[in-house]
């Protein structure tokens, strides 16, 4: 199987769409995507905005360019955090398990990441998966799923289930 995942990664954060704050979530993402061997389509920064989360999500996995699209911010608890809502308004199907997995992982190193409301779907042959805003959050996060992640691509792609 093909370890090679096309990538497209969002930052979603206030202060780094306007300029008060530097991005680090995502660099930092696209970082260990790269040592992972993915390729990175592209990037992109949004405020916490449901609709124009909405928007780079659609748009991104209706173009078919990419395998997998994380989004890093937006998670926690905060009235501004919708990344979640975004991404089930956008997605087909649900995957409980990836958030789950992460949650528990997370919860081994601080037991505020339960407070996490990541969520991770399917939209048409694209999986969106959402990562907290902390640069080492949103990176143990996605090592918490990063091994299931090029078999859950391919099954998307009509790979048949090993027997």
């Amino acid at each position: 199987m093909d370890a090679s995942i096309r990538v497209s990664v969002l930052t979603v954060s206030d202060s780094v769409s306007s300029g008060r704050s530097q991005d680090r979530s995502g660099p930092s993402v696209i970082a260990r995507c790269k040592e992972l061997g993915w390729q990175i389509v592209s990037s992109g920064i949004r405020a916490d905005d449901r609709a124009a989360i909405e928007q780079f999500l659609k748009e991104t996995a209706d173009s078919n360019r990419v395998d997998l699209i994380i989004t890093t911010g937006g998670t926690g608890l905060g009235p501004r955090d919708v990344t979640p809502e975004a991404t089930a308004a956008v997605v087909e199907r649900l995957i409980p398990g990836f958030s789950e997995q992460m949650r528990a992982a997370g919860r081994d190193k601080t037991p505020r990441a339960i407070l996490s409301r990541a969520a991770a779907g399917i939209r048409g042959k694209t999986i969106i998966v959402n990562l907290p805003g902390s640069p080492r959050g949103a990176v143990e996060s996605l090592d918490a799923i990063a091994g299931l992640l090029p078999h859950s691509v391919a099954i998307v792609n009509g790979a048949g289930h090993p027997q």
